[in-house]
């Protein structure tokens, strides 16, 4: 699989789709690999008309694992330079978990940069947004 250089670091990606479909970026959440996004799933995602992006995050599977500390703002950062690297100036952006908090902070960072956000099984992060009712126990 091929590598980009991003924001300082190298991240592992790989496409489905043909290359002038409109970019769709797959964000996977904490310490997950890209291929947790199903090769069955980014295919069929691919023949709805989508080049679907997916990637391992910094210090996941086979990008690089920093020796210094980091952020989610540097991950939003990534993504935003593995965008750069690959020549997109836009995609579609889905976050899963940790991803969709990637993802949000993408949006934030860089607006410019997202065309549509999907995000899965993710909050806003802020304090109490993910606290269930007492009567849901």
């Amino acid at each position: 699989m091929p590598r980009a250089n991003a924001n300082g670091i190298e991240l592992e990606y790989e496409c489905f789709g043909d290359a002038g479909a409109p970019p769709m970026l797959m964000i996977m959440g904490l310490g997950s690999q890209m291929i947790v996004w199903p090769d069955e799933f980014c295919t069929l995602l691919a023949a709805r008309g989508f080049r679907v992006i997916r990637y391992d995050n910094r210090d996941v599977g086979l990008s690089t694992k920093p020796a210094v500390q980091y952020t989610l703002d540097d991950m939003a950062d990534d993504a935003a330079g593995l965008l750069d690297a690959l020549d997109l100036p836009r995609a579609h952006v889905v976050g899963a978990s940790m991803g969709g908090f990637i993802a949000q902070l993408l949006a934030l960072r860089h607006p410019q940069r997202v065309a549509s956000l999907c995000i899965i099984m993710s909050s806003t992060g802020a304090r109490g947004s993910s606290r269930r009712s007492m009567e849901l126990f």
